[in-house]
């Protein structure tokens, strides 16, 4: 396959520090080479503190050490880099999945659907674009989390062929993540990207992962064992997309709408 064609995706399934953005940069560093050679690596939500609500004592800005970090390493390995942190700007903190490319240039998704039930609203500004970037051929729209439990949002208008989402979803409710990601694979005729982390975050809860590679069928194509921290290779292929859209295109029946944030 050209680079058109395929794309080799990695996600990095992870322990996280809590609230300490150096410890978990040098945490993620061997994990990172690990997954050298890939075109796309993959990082948990929060990835630099754990998902913390106490958003004035994390966050970082745009020029802060975690994104010259971030540019560092896809610079280094050639390659996209994607996670979320706490980014803080004029107007507000941001729960930010970052989109760094090895050129240094960086898009993103601000969070827009925040998870009242940890407080996530009353600490942080929700985002209000809906965000879909190119890399190689595909289309990717980019989401963190709680994001996934509202599928109009996610919603595709034929305008991409992954849907990543980066979390700190917990094992308590890991059925509800794994299933969640294959509807939206389904419904979406969609590759779906999901990676969680592992390990106990500072507030006692535990997360099992349960980071997987879906293919549109809804398809594991690769996961890891629960609780296990490691690096998820897959290589995905655009033209059997494309082909499977073409053979079943359930698209054509879908009703109209528009979507606006409020």
């Amino acid at each position: 396959m050209s680079t058109a064609e395929a794309l080799d995706v990695a996600i990095i399934q992870t322990e996280l520090v809590w609230q300490d953005a150096a410890a978990n940069r040098e945490l993620l560093q061997p994990l990172l080479w690990q997954a050298s050679g890939a075109d796309l690596i993959i990082l948990p939500e929060t990835f630099n503190s754990g998902f913390s609500m106490q958003s004035q004592h994390i966050a970082e800005t745009m020029q802060g050490a975690t994104v010259q970090w971030l540019q560092q390493q896809a610079h280094q390995l050639g390659a996209v880099i994607c996670g979320s942190m706490a980014v803080a700007t004029d107007a507000g903190i941001y729960n930010r999945l970052l989109w760094v490319q090895p050129e240094g240039k960086i898009a993103y998704y601000d969070k827009r659907h925040l998870f009242r039930m940890a407080g996530e609203d009353l600490h942080y500004q929700p985002g209000q674009r809906r965000v879909i970037v190119e890399y190689k051929g595909f289309r990717l729209l980019l989401q963190v989390c709680y994001d996934l439990r509202f599928p109009v949002f996610s919603r595709n208008q034929n305008d991409y062929d992954a849907i990543l989402y980066v979390a700190n979803w917990p094992a308590a409710r890991s059925r509800i993540w794994s299933t969640l990601l294959q509807a939206r694979a389904i419904e979406n005729q969609a590759y779906v990207l999901g990676c969680n982390r592992v390990g106990v975050d500072g507030n006692g809860h535990g997360y099992s992962g349960d980071s997987v590679i879906l293919n549109y069928l809804g398809e594991p194509l690769a996961e890891l064992p629960p609780g296990e921290a490691g690096v998820l290779r897959h290589r995905l292929d655009l033209p059997a997309l494309q082909q499977f859209r073409r053979q079943f295109p359930a698209a054509l029946d879908a009703d109209a709408f528009s979507l606006t944030a409020e």
